[in-house]
């Protein structure tokens, strides 16, 4: 008997041990899975969709087969290898099905081993997986999820596979050679996209999984992979509005009192935010009465003011809240392999001060329905639907996720995946509830989570230069790994100071890329109003211990708590914002019917220009504005390189470019340099009619 055989619709290979099966997974894509012995074993979590077409050629010779779906075509080739530890083993490699040009192959790092797709067996009957791919000259990478970075093109990266709080983790990368790859293994690991050698690692897994997908356009493989594991639904209306936002406000009469004062002052308002610590304790998942007596009454006043109310929910737990016996006797936490269940330190509002904390085990359908089931009676019950699903990684500290158990198993097979389930759960309980237009505003996400309708935020950024040119490049990827609801903290969230000149021009800049991204929100931990601003070349100070700040209320956060030159910048800003919504609303529709990103790079615009390849400096936003975010202190211009084939008019003046050229553009503030596609400027011109201010 050979080695090949074909198998529901798929090719299979038994050789040397292991057992191979690539089969057809979508049009002009292939889902490749491997474990050593006899049998393949479902992983714990799959971010891929079922597929109803499973038809492919395939042809099956003595050392050679091939399985053929659409564009891709990929072949096994029982291999010789000469020096080698094991000489002999089954080796892939993909190419266009249309033209035999080879798109990714498998290879090794050393002729004598490790093999391509090695399996280190350890103790808990898993495997420590390396996936090795040839590199290849010339080529970039995008995708990934939300990195910080601050790379565009990914060549040269080595990157974990571990959610942690600005890193979010979607294994799929778009490749310029024509081909996308998903990762689709929740396990931790690292990506290493180097010059020599592409290679995969899981820490513990059960098997080798993974989709691969050929297109000839960046744009024709995200939509590929958004059709594989899930497109986004329709955005509500007001999610396209300002979001006001801080850390924190501390009561209902506070939060009420700054949402009058939007409405007093004429100024848009779509959503209010309230940040942690408004429950009782960790765990607990409902208002403290003390601070929040009415929460009825409030959702009524606000919606009656045209403003919708997020709140936040950590699905943290602690050893103080009146559920935690309860979760702990029926196994709905995460506990260590040791069985503490305690894997952050973080504070409390009852204790006040530090403590220990574990997390709902999301892997455990029962435990999200007990989760949900206390969130449906204290959040939804009010009126309350939507949600900021914060610390969603899970935050550990320290990260040892194989000292995790979860119900699926060790943490280190499937922490990745925990975000997905999470949200999940909350889509799913609001569509059951008749709520399903609710918002989930998430710091983490995974391969798939965009069917759940999640806006990725890029977590707790530095309000610093150098992070905010970073979230150009972090909402880039995160388009290209399928979130196309994304946003960031505007100004930074840690070490902003409010009555700082320095904070005050970089708050500018980024309220600028804010009002030109997907989703415009503000949000920070500023210095308290009270504390003088740093010396220049001086570290901030926030003038006690963070913890007390942290805990109860950091400095004002509002579009006129920077003196009256940035508040007459900003409200010129939040105008030109509600100008912006039809627009908006468009590109977002466009987004759920196929894939294509609102904020994207240059190239998927543009897909033939190779030096478009490595831009983080600008980007489009929707499929007719280039936006080029000033991103140097001082500087009040810059120079934008436009792309070629199209002539283009910048958004202020009305002044015609020709694609390919490099005009420097003045941009005092409140005038972000804007460029329109030439043939609908004449559409999108009355959008930047209002002079800046």
């Amino acid at each position: 008997m050979g080695a090949f055989s074909q198998t529901d619709g798929g090719l299979e290979c038994r050789f040397m041990g292991e057992v191979l099966r690539i089969a057809p997974w979508g049009d002009d894509a292939l889902r490749v899975r491997a474990r050593p012995g006899t049998a393949l074993v479902p992983g714990p979590v799959d971010a891929l969709l079922p597929v109803q077409d499973q038809t492919a050629r395939i042809e099956i010779g003595e050392d050679r087969a091939s399985i053929t779906r659409g564009r891709l075509r990929a072949e096994i080739t029982l291999t010789t290898r000469y020096g080698a530890d094991i000489k002999r083993e089954a080796v892939i490699r993909f190419l266009r099905a249309d033209t035999g040009a080879e798109l990714l192959a498998e290879t090794r790092s050393h002729f004598a081993g490790p093999r391509t797709r090695n399996f280190k067996a350890i103790a808990s009957g898993s495997w420590r997986l390396e996936q090795q791919f040839a590199a290849y000259e010339g080529e970039s990478l995008w995708g990934m999820g939300q990195p910080q970075h601050g790379c565009m093109d990914l060549k040269g990266v080595s990157t974990t596979l571990l959610q942690q709080n600005a890193h979010a983790v979607v294994p799929f990368v778009i490749s310029s050679r024509g081909y996308g790859l998903l990762w689709n293994n929740p396990a931790v690991g690292r990506a290493e996209f180097a010059r020599n050698v592409t290679r995969w690692t899981a820490e513990a897994t059960g098997g080798l999984d993974y989709w691969v997908t050929a297109g000839d356009t960046p744009a024709q493989i995200v939509r590929a992979y958004v059709g594989a594991t899930g497109r986004s639904p329709d955005v509500p209306d007001w999610v396209l509005g300002f979001w006001q936002c801080k850390l924190r406000y501390r009561t209902q009469d506070e939060l009420l009192g700054i949402a009058r004062d939007y409405k007093r002052r004429g100024l848009p308002l779509s959503c209010i935010v309230i940040d942690f610590f408004a429950w009782t304790r960790q765990g607990e998942w409902k208002f403290d009465p003390a601070d929040w007596p009415d929460p009825k009454a409030m959702v009524q006043e606000l919606r009656d003011m045209g403003v919708e109310l997020m709140v936040s929910i950590w699905p943290t737990v602690s050893a103080s809240s009146e559920h935690y016996k309860t979760m702990t006797e029926r196994g709905l936490l995460l506990t260590t392999e040791r069985g503490i269940p305690a894997v952050i330190p973080f504070p409390d509002k009852d204790p006040f001060g530090p403590g220990f904390f574990t997390y709902y085990d999301a892997f455990n359908p029962e435990a999200r329905a007990f989760h949900w089931d206390i969130v449906k009676r204290n959040y939804l019950g009010h009126g309350i639907r939507h949600f900021w699903l914060d610390a969603c990684e899970p935050e550990m500290r320290p990260a040892h996720p194989e000292n995790v158990r979860t119900a699926l198993g060790n943490g280190a097979e499937m922490l990745c995946a925990y975000p997905l389930l999470h949200e999940g759960a909350y889509r799913e309980g609001l569509a059951q509830a008749g709520a399903g237009d609710g918002v989930l505003l998430c710091r983490s996400a995974w391969a798939g989570s965009q069917r759940h309708g999640v806006i990725l935020w890029s977590g707790d950024v530095w309000s610093d230069w150098d992070w905010f040119r970073a979230q150009i490049p972090a909402g880039l990827h995160a388009g290209m790994a399928g979130l196309g609801w994304w946003t960031t903290d505007i100004g930074g969230f840690y070490d902003g100071h409010g009555g700082s000149d320095a904070f005050r021009e970089l708050l500018v800049r980024w309220f600028e890329f804010g009002v030109f991204s997907p989703i415009c929100r503000l949000h920070g931990f500023r210095v308290p109003d009270d504390v003088p601003p740093p010396a220049p070349g001086q570290p901030v100070s926030y003038g006690q211990d963070t913890f007390n700040i942290f805990t109860n209320s950091g400095g004002s956060n509002e579009v006129w708590s920077f003196g009256k030159t940035v508040e007459d910048v900003l409200v010129h800003l939040l105008a030109l914002r509600e100008r912006l919504r039809p627009y908006l609303e468009a590109a977002f529709r466009h987004y759920a019917q196929t894939g294509d990103p609102v904020m994207a790079p240059l190239f998927y615009h543009f897909p033939d220009q190779p030096a478009l390849h490595d831009r983080a400096d600008a980007y489009m936003l929707g499929p007719d504005l280039l936006v080029a975010p000033v991103l140097q202190p001082g500087a009040t211009g810059r120079h934008v390189a436009l792309p070629e084939g199209e002539d283009w008019v910048h958004a202020w003046t009305g002044t015609a470019h020709t694609g390919g050229t490099s005009p420097e553009i003045d941009a005092p503030w409140g005038q972000i340099p804007v460029f329109l596609r030439a043939a609908r400027a004449k559409a999108l011109a009355p959008l930047f009619e209002t002079a800046a201010t």
